[in-house]
Formats: structure tokens, C-alpha cells, sequence
């Protein structure tokens, strides 16, 4: 039996609902908080909630019961003031509850989580990686380790009950990041020798840490956790690409978001949890020299994606910031976190929303993420077989100057040379103009007629 919360009188206003691919989380509206208990009966499955001094008044015949454990849900008058609300089930499965207080979006609510104990019947079941974990050796021969496309994990930020930060015209965060993601899971596929997979699929809520699992699952050879937050001032705006620091933020915007992120993770359940001693934990793995090798690996991958998303929108910090993003803090996968514009200013927020620019983000993306596979090609993968094999052609890119810009900070950005860069654009000088339309040389990719 499970006890929670404070006694006071309230009313259900309002039941939602959300499927998540292992559970179904199950969202009472209260008008204040209250006492509960739960329990659960078996032959037939049920579960029984107990509310202390409450009324049921909302509707339930909206609830999209498919595909999940609930067939119905009933509720009548206990004890003259409570409540009993009860729960039918087609099978059995772990339930876990608990009270939240009000938020941006949302008063006193209380949540049900119903984990599923065997793989849901109408969904299909979870395909297995077809790479190894990173930290093993693979045990593929030469020739199928070979043919393994590099594999980008999307994470589409908040979710479900987490809407996020909620922008001009109430745009939510986690509507318009799953958006972005999606895009750029087509985009991914559509390109030889990646594939891409989505942490959150849909629009239900996964705790921090179970998003880098996820990651891992799938072998991930790098995460991406896409955003679009909120600051305290609508004047803030530009995007911004972070990767995690084991000694704090390195601007005071990246220590403020990096707070609010983390502590989504309440609107899991998972607030009792002190991230103190994990942070001690943290500390000593990234003093091994694998942890150093993925830090690096992230600040080069994000360099590459920050650069190539400042050419369609404007940019917060023209460097990748560094804080402690918990969704960041997996060991063995290298991982950036992008936000790709403050939701809180409405000129950004009336972009966020629209397609258009959605897919310019996508594909933004999916250039920084191109040119660093292509230049650090994963060993085992298709893309590392074809550099071996001399089959990745080299072609230029363009680069729009924009004010700070300096040639020397363009070609390191872009990891060419001084050099180089001036013989593709037949400078004499290094006196570039805002506007001026720029050659970058030596971007591999592969070539058209690869099978």
C-alpha cells in the first residue's frame, strides 16, 4: 500500500492519458492536492485508488484505452467524503503513483504509472541492436562489421506531462522538439551508412536517465538532445549547442538551463533522488581516459553542428558552452544537447512552430553530424570501410560570413587550414566582409554511385 500527499479537499476536474512503448501513465486534475493510497486485486486485474476528500468530476469517455493495459475505469463515493477510483486492467502490471504540484501549464495532479510486465500485445516488439555495446569488442566478422551504418540517437526533450518550456501563443517545447526530431530522423535515414533512432517516439514522458539507456540499447554512436527553452528575459534569443562539463557551467545562461533540465526529471517521479553523490561519481569516471575521449569527441561533434546551424539561424554563443546536463552524462556515447531557439522569444517562437524552419534545423543538423562522421568514421561501420577504401569523395561547402566571423576562427571551426581555406576563395589577405559567401574545402561525403 502506498501513502502520499497532504489531506485536503479537492475535485478531479480532468483525466488524461498517454502511451509510452513499456507503460501507460494515467494523469488526474485536481483542484488541490490530497491523500491517496493504492493497491491492487487480482482474478480479475485490478487497481484500486483510494482519494481522501475528493469528488470525481470529469469525463472519462474521451480516453484512448487502445493499446494499453486499461479496459475501463470506475469510480464511486467511499466513505461519504473520499473517493474510490478503480482501475480495470486486461493484464497484469507494476503500478507506481505519486502527487505533483502545480507548474507553468498545470494545477495539483496526481499520476499513475502502469508499467507493463510482458511486451504489449498490439505493439510490436523491439528490435534488438544490430551493433555491439562500444565499451566490448564486436564479435562480427570483418565483412558484417563493415556494412554497420553509424547510429544517431534523437532525443526529442520533455514530453507527456512534461510539456517543457510553453513559448508565444503557447507553443510547447516538447511539441515543436519531436517535430524537429522527426525531421531529422528522415533526413538521417535518407543518408549511406547512417540510420537514426527516436528516444521518445511519441508524446509521453521519459525520465534523464532512461534516455541515455536508451541510447545505449541501441549502440548509439552519438545522442542528440534536441530543445527549445525558455529564458527569464523574451529578449534572449539564438541557438546554442552544449555538451556536458565535469566542473560547471560555462556561462550563466548554460548553468540556468542546464537546472531547469535536470529537474524535469521530478516530473518523473524520481525527485527524491540526490544527484550529489552521482556528481562525485561523474567526476572520478571522467578522469579515466574513455570519459576524455567522449568529452572530446562531443565538443568536436557539437563545434560541427553549432557552425553549420549558424548559417540559417542566428546563434546565442558562437562557441559549444559546456554545463551539467544529466541527459549528456553517459560515459561511452558522446552526446551535445541543442537548443534550437528560446520558445520565450515570440520572433523565434513564430519560427519554431513552422515547418519550414523546422526542416532548416533538420538539415542543419544533419550537415554538422555528416561532416564529423565522415572525417571520424566509427570502426566496424560502412562509413569507416569506405575511407579506408578511398571511397569518400571530398567537395566544398559554403560558409555566409557573419559579424565576428575571422578567417582564422572559419577554418578552425570548420577543422581546415589558414592555409587552405584562403586558396579556395583566392584571398591574398585575411580581411573578410559580413555577407561575403566562403568556399570551405575538404567536406567528405560519400560518392553517388556507392552501392
Amino acid at each position: 500500500m502506498l501513502f502520499c500527499g497532504l489531506l485536503q479537499a479537492a475535485q478531479i476536474n480532468n483525466v488524461r492519458l498517454w502511451r509510452a512503448p513499456d507503460n501507460t501513465r494515467l494523469v488526474f486534475d485536481l483542484s488541490g492536492p490530497a491523500d491517496h493510497t493504492l493497491f491492487t486485486l487480482a482474478s480479475p486485474e485490478r487497481i484500486v485508488i483510494d482519494i481522501s476528500g475528493t469528488t470525481f468530476n470529469a469525463s472519462t469517455s474521451n480516453l484512448a484505452l487502445e493499446n494499453t493495459p486499461l479496459t475501463g475505469l470506475r469510480s464511486a463515493p467511499r466513505d461519504g467524503s473520499d473517493l474510490r477510483v478503480v482501475l480495470d486492467l486486461s493484464r497484469q502490471v507494476t503500478a507506481k503513483s505519486f502527487s505533483l504540484p502545480p507548474n507553468q501549464q498545470y494545477g495539483h495532479r496526481l499520476v499513475i504509472d502502469l508499467y507493463d510486465q510482458e511486451p504489449a500485445p498490439s505493439l510490436p516488439p523491439r528490435a534488438e541492436p544490430s551493433a555491439s555495446p562500444l565499451p566490448q569488442t564486436p564479435t562480427r566478422s570483418v565483412t558484417e562489421a563493415g556494412q554497420r551504418d553509424v547510429i544517431i540517437a534523437l532525443d526529442a526533450g520533455h514530453g507527456g506531462e512534461d510539456p517543457g518550456a510553453i513559448g508565444h501563443n503557447k507553443a510547447l517545447e516538447k511539441d515543436v522538439v519531436l517535430a524537429i526530431a522527426r525531421e531529422l530522423k528522415t533526413l538521417i535515414d535518407a543518408e549511406p551508412g547512417f540510420r537514426a533512432v527516436l528516444v521518445r517516439t511519441g508524446d509521453y514522458f521519459i525520465p534523464l536517465r532512461r534516455r541515455t539507456e536508451i541510447a545505449r540499447r541501441h549502440n548509439a554512436d552519438l545522442l542528440v538532445s534536441i530543445h527549445a527553452d525558455a529564458f527569464t528575459r523574451p529578449s534572449a534569443f539564438g541557438a546554442s549547442v552544449f555538451a556536458l562539463s565535469d566542473r560547471g557551467a560555462t556561462s550563466e545562461t548554460a548553468r540556468l538551463l542546464a537546472d531547469r533540465e535536470n529537474r524535469s526529471d521530478l516530473i518523473g517521479g524520481v525527485g527524491g533522488v540526490s544527484l550529489d553523490n552521482k556528481d562525485q561519481v561523474l567526476a572520478s569516471v571522467l578522469l579515466d581516459l574513455s570519459m576524455t575521449a567522449t568529452l572530446s569527441a562531443s565538443l568536436d561533434v557539437g563545434q560541427q553542428v553549432l557552425s553549420s546551424i549558424g548559417q540559417i539561424t542566428p546563434l546565442h554563443k558562437r562557441r559549444v558552452e559546456q554545463a551539467g546536463f544529466m541527459v549528456l552524462k553517459s560515459p561511452d556515447i558522446p552526446s551535445i544537447l541543442v537548443e534550437t531557439g528560446f520558445i520565450s522569444n515570440p520572433g523565434e517562437a513564430q519560427k519554431l512552430v513552422t515547418r519550414s524552419h523546422q526542416q532548416a534545423l533538420a538539415r542543419a543538423m544533419l550537415g554538422g553530424i555528416r561532416g564529423y562522421f565522415h572525417r571520424n568514421p566509427p570502426p566496424g561501420t560502412r562509413l569507416a570501410a569506405l575511407k579506408s577504401n578511398g571511397q569518400l569523395a571530398q567537395v566544398d561547402r559554403e560558409y555566409t560570413v557573419r559579424r565576428g566571423d575571422t578567417l582564422s576562427l572559419i577554418a578552425t571551426r570548420h577543422d581546415v587550414s589558414l592555409a587552405s581555406l584562403r586558396q579556395a576563395n583566392g584571398l591574398r589577405n585575411d580581411q573578410i566582409r559580413v555577407g561575403q559567401v566562403l568556399k570551405v574545402p575538404a567536406s567528405s561525403m560519400l560518392v553517388k554511385n556507392d552501392p
